[in-house]
């Protein structure tokens, strides 16, 4: 507790905010009738902070706030725009040691990844700073004489931000930096298990002389205040469940509202029988297992080839021993804690399952005690498994993972593909052609090439094919499809009577 307590009164210069998270609407700082404790998984009986919920009707009003900053944002200079997303980048490469052990706090990520987050967040900001002075359009000659056509990009409006829980400072920096730079205006709503990243992120916002209205941050769960967010907004980009997705589209669909979703993945990596198995074992691992499994891009499905499998699976286990397990702020942790209880808890049935599947488990499958209580988990490996267990299905979202035989390259991609989602793939191959195979024949938005599957660059789309996405992929000049709408004019440069 007191740990906490002085963090938050490093991070928050508003002392309000200090151990009590509020909304933020149309410029001010509002507090909830109702308050959750938001807890530290490496120690739950450690409260990091109070999140005051708001209500449907704090989130109406910010929708009404941020449709009468609608316009007058919409119009601000490019440049002006590009300073306010520059401050937020800057100050958070400044402050990433501090936002970053906030972020293993409330997370579970380890301290080196926690701080690794808040500085690619910064990195996205400062993208989208660019994006602002960059712009987008075209010019073109008409197919009638005198007539000239201009394609140009105006903002959807107000845009509804919901996010995950796995990335509490990077999510909401793609979204709010994507959103604000092609000149929309924000409703933003995270997690209700990262509520602190979200205040401390919309507190340098506040800062950043952005107009009132323009950005508003509303804290609690999706069950109650979704269907307002969605009501109201004139665009949903929403990261979470593949079922709350489907969820998001079905109900805008009704207001006819664009819907961008990235959900969720069953990502697989491919072992080939020349691939370097040392190396290919730390890209599993890696995969595998940073995060503590819970990303959408972690490697879940391992696909080895008969000839090296065994080989592959003991300098695996070997690699898996190593990991060290703990509370996230110490420097000793390479794996912290599952992000909640409930999470664990969803691990551990899958374990259970993939045992009474038939599949063979090799290392982890339980919980870990500690002086602290928190939620750890000891990565979890199962062998010898099939392409239609549940285990290799569907999306379990932790440090859990499944390997499965193949004869050849054929045999790999089948598998490979042989599920309802397509968010990231890999392989592990010094053959070439293998590779090349491999990337126009896998179906996924993202494909890893000797690298692991989980990871992506800010500058590049980010989304995934099937089940994994829907409306547009987010990150790179590629959002721009999400946040504007085009309009195509004609001119008529000689008018005849």
């Amino acid at each position: 507790m007191p740990e906490a307590q002085a963090l938050s009164a490093i991070l928050f210069p508003n002392e309000e905010l200090a151990m009590k998270y509020l909304s933020y609407v149309d410029g001010e700082w509002i507090g909830g009738t109702h308050s959750e404790p938001n807890i530290n998984p490496s120690a739950p009986a450690e409260v990091i902070g109070m999140a005051q919920w708001a209500t449907p009707s704090d989130v109406e009003a910010a929708f009404a706030a941020a449709r009468r900053a609608s316009r007058p944002w919409a119009e601000v200079l490019p440049a002006a725009r590009a300073q306010m997303l520059r401050f937020v980048a800057d100050e958070l490469l400044a402050r990433a040691d501090e936002l970053g052990r906030l972020l293993a706090l409330e997370e579970g990520k380890t301290l080196r990844e926690g701080i690794a987050e808040v500085r690619r967040s910064a990195d996205i900001f400062h993208f989208y700073a660019g994006e602002c002075v960059r712009g987008a359009g075209e010019f073109l000659p008409g197919l009638r004489a005198g007539v000239t056509v201009t394609v140009s990009r105006e903002p959807i409006g107000v845009a509804a931000l919901i996010t995950a829980w796995n990335f509490p400072m990077m999510l909401p920096a793609m979204k709010i930096a994507a959103a604000l730079a092609y000149g929309n205006t924000v409703v933003f709503k995270p997690s209700e298990f990262t509520p602190g990243c979200a205040v401390a992120l919309t507190e340098i916002i506040s800062r950043s002389h952005i107009p009132r209205g323009v950005f508003n941050l509303v804290l609690g769960a999706g069950i109650d205040l979704g269907p307002v967010l969605i009501q109201h907004a004139d665009g949903v980009s929403f990261t979470g469940s593949t079922g709350a997705g489907r969820a998001i589209v079905e109900q805008a669909s009704k207001r006819l509202v664009k819907v961008q979703a990235e959900m969720g993945g069953k990502n697989p990596l491919i072992v080939d029988a020349d691939a370097n198995l040392d190396f290919a074992a730390e890209i599993a691992v890696q995969g595998m297992f940073h995060s503590t499994g819970q990303k959408c891009t972690a490697t879940s499905r391992l696909i080895v080839m008969s000839s090296i499998y065994a080989q592959f699976i003991d300098k695996l286990i070997k690699r898996i021993d190593s990991i060290a397990v703990g509370d996230a702020l110490s420097d000793k942790t390479e794996m912290g804690p599952v992000a909640n209880e409930a999470q664990l808890k969803k691990n551990l049935s899958y374990v259970d399952l993939g045992q009474q599947e038939g599949a063979t488990l090799v290392r982890g499958g339980r919980s870990v005690e500690s002086d602290t209580a928190g939620y750890f988990m000891l990565p979890t490996l199962f062998v010898d498994t099939t392409s239609r267990m549940r285990i290799n299905q569907e999306e379990i979202f932790g440090p859990v993972a499944a390997v499965m035989r193949a004869h050849d390259l054929d045999e790999a991609i089948h598998i490979a593909n042989d599920v309802e989602f397509g968010l990231s793939s890999g392989i592990c191959t010094q053959n070439l052609l293998h590779a090349e195979q491999f990337r126009r024949r896998s179906k996924a938005g993202m494909v890893m090439i000797n690298a692991p599957t989980s990871g992506a660059d800010f500058h590049v789309p980010l989304g995934g094919q099937g089940q994994s996405g829907y409306g547009g992929k987010e990150l790179g000049s590629a959002a721009i499809d999400f946040y504007t709408e085009t309009k195509t004019a004609y001119v008529n440069t000689a008018p005849q009577m």
